[in-house]
């Protein structure tokens, strides 16, 4: 598990640009693959880091920016995403299982193979997602904007497989 004061560095890729400098956020730094569970990271700025792998299980990312942000195959259980903005974020195959994600915005988000199952997406955005193939088997979705979102496959909240 990291601290605050442990390093876990490496460039950070973003999503429009090259490769920008270590990016230190409340004191831990974020690299692909980083080790940030539990780790608080409430408000921060994430927009376009490269967290693909990274495992953020029970982490606080609550109003977090994670615009732009790769997190494909990121460990995502149990962390609290509530009001956290995911716009176009790359989220194909995270596990997010019991993660709370009310009142996020995923507008765009691609969330191919991810698996939500028992998420709380209530009041969520997910327009134009793409939930091809998602697992939201026991998902709150009460609320949820799924107007334009890609579902086929998805395995819905009542068990069947959208067509």
């Amino acid at each position: 598990m990291a601290s605050p004061t442990e390093t876990v560095a490496s460039p950070t890729t973003a999503v429009w640009s090259s490769t920008r400098a270590d990016l230190t956020v409340n004191g831990y730094t974020i690299k692909r693959d980083a080790d940030l569970r539990d780790a608080d990271l409430s408000g921060a700025d994430l927009s376009g880091a490269d967290l693909s792998g990274a495992d953020l299980t029970n982490a606080d990312l609550t109003n977090a920016d994670l615009t732009n942000a790769w997190m494909m195959f990121a460990k995502l259980g149990g962390a609290d995403l509530r009001g956290a903005n995911l716009t176009n974020a790359l989220l194909g195959g995270a596990d997010l299982r019991g993660a709370n994600l009310a009142n996020a915005e995923l507008r765009g988000a691609d969330l191919m193979f991810a698996k939500l199952d028992g998420a709380n997406l209530s009041g969520a955005n997910l327009a134009n997602a793409n939930l091809v193939n998602a697992k939201l088997g026991g998902a709150n979705l009460d609320g949820a904007n799924l107007s334009g979102a890609r579902l086929l496959g998805a395995t819905m909240p009542d068990g069947t497989i959208h067509p």
